[in-house]
């Protein structure tokens, strides 16, 4: 094994690492703001890849054009899902909380089934660009695009939420709403905007990997298995820690594939995951 292919895969593990931050740190956000965990957050990667999918077959349009559009019809999903559904579970128990967001997800990928049909779709493979080769390393065009925006929008992100003053607005009504409120602050328009940033990270996500990940109506279980293990990995409520889990999970994921077999490459990532977290419960980067 020479030194350049293991770097080889390392970056393959970064950049794939970096989308996985990006689609769950909505999920991270939600649970940070409101303590609510979103279990239709898979449904809603899946149907910003299917965007891309309808975008190239209608109109021919590759990432340029299906990402602004997923991020703008996911970003109003997610709004309509909290007015229409979680702001009225929220008053009820954390069974209600789990059992709506968990029917919707039900109602998202059973409505694509129904639109979309079973059967998988891909876009072509230089929908992107082709490969192109730095030095000894190979790279595939789309999944640098998505690791690198991936990593920005996540970044992104987390700047808002730490160093402006609408993410001082948000972070108040997640420690006190009803301090929030009397500092004239509206919480239900603040945890709104969380529920739009998370589905328009999560609609950037899904229309990016829709360049190099098969789409069908079920994906957004297998990514929302991927997204829980990285906020709990990470730290609840962290975009931070999920940026850093979501790497780590990448590289582990990339090397043991190769090391081992891709067979196992799922036990590796759990096994990790389950050292951290009983050596630190709230996650690398969670409040204790």
């Amino acid at each position: 094994m020479t030194t350049a292919l293991l770097l080889q895969v390392v970056v393959s593990g970064l950049l794939l690492g970096a989308v996985y931050a990006l689609f769950s740190s909505g999920l991270s956000l939600i649970w940070g703001m409101m303590n609510v965990v979103n279990f239709a957050h898979g449904e809603f990667v899946m149907l910003g890849m299917y965007t891309a999918v309808v975008v190239w077959t209608a109109l021919g349009g590759g990432p340029w054009a299906s990402v602004p559009v997923a991020t703008i019809l996911i970003a109003t999903l997610g709004v309509l899902a909290y007015f229409l559904l979680v702001r009225h579970i929220m008053r009820g128990p954390m069974l209600a909380q789990i059992l709506g967001t968990f029917g919707l997800a039900l109602f998202l990928r059973y409505g694509a089934l129904w639109v979309f049909g079973a059967n998988f779709r891909t876009l072509p493979d230089d929908l992107v660009g082709h490969s192109f080769v730095l030095g000894s390393i190979r790279f595939e065009g789309s999944r640098v695009l998505a690791g690198a925006v991936g990593f920005i929008v996540t970044l992104l992100l987390h700047l808002l939420l730490t160093r402006t003053a609408v993410g001082s607005r948000m972070l108040a009504v997640s420690e006190d709403a009803t301090a929030a409120q009397l500092m004239g602050i509206r919480p239900q328009r603040m945890q709104a905007l969380a529920w739009a940033l998370a589905g328009a990270a999560t609609g950037i996500a899904g229309a990016l990997i829709a360049t190099f990940f098969y789409t069908s109506p079920t994906v957004g279980e297998t990514l929302a298995i991927v997204a829980f293990v990285t906020v709990a990995l990470g730290g609840f409520g962290s975009v931070l820690g999920a940026l850093v889990a979501g790497l780590l999970i990448g590289v582990v994921e990339s090397l043991s594939a190769f090391l081992i077999g891709p067979v196992y490459k799922d036990v590796i990532v759990y096994a990790v995951f389950v050292l951290v977290l009983w050596l630190r419960p709230q996650g690398l980067m969670g409040k204790a």
